[in-house]
């Protein structure tokens, strides 16, 4: 499902216009977001599931192409971690 696939069916389910959906989600992934920046940024949606951020350590890999080994830097990624009701 895309991003307007979404849209159409919250304006749809909710009674609203498109643009008043659109402006809904784009506030809530602008919310979801800015609260993963922070340093201890996670958020949780009861019955769907927790967005977190872990910090991944550097580490060695290689090159698929030439199989030349590569150091690949430390970053920080978002985890998603499913509720029980989306889980069933």
């Amino acid at each position: 499902m895309t991003k307007a696939e979404l849209v159409d069916k919250a304006a749809e389910d909710a009674g609203i216009s498109k643009t008043a959906a659109a402006a809904t989600l784009n506030s809530i992934m602008d919310s979801i977001a800015k609260t993963l920046k922070k340093k201890d940024g996670k958020v949780t949606l009861v019955g769907f599931g927790t967005f977190t951020k872990v910090r991944r350590k550097a580490r060695k890999g290689r090159n698929p192409q030439t199989g030349e080994p590569i150091k690949i830097k430390a970053c920080t990624v978002v985890k998603f971690r499913p509720g029980k009701k989306l889980r069933e």
